[in-house]
């Protein structure tokens, strides 16, 4: 797999803090979080990690928004 390139660690890294905010503005802690949306806490956290080299495809965000129930558009606009 290619390294990313500048802009595209900063999306990224970008992607990651927006989950995270997204999912503080629900008042769940992770773990509250994960057990609500019945998906793993460690999933979770790597979504929400800026430090993970892969981070997240649009598919995942598409699902995360579903569980907030928010559109594609609303997340992207940050």
């Amino acid at each position: 797999m290619a390294e990313l390139d500048k802009e595209d660690k900063i999306l990224k890294n970008r992607i990651a803090e927006r989950i995270q905010f997204l999912r503080l503005k629900t008042g769940l802690s992770q773990s509250d979080f994960a057990k609500k949306y019945e998906i793993d806490r460690q999933i979770l956290n790597r979504w929400e990690s800026t430090s993970n080299k892969r981070g997240v495809t649009i598919y995942t965000i598409q699902k995360f928004c579903k569980m907030i129930d928010i559109s594609l558009s609303e997340f992207f606009n940050f």
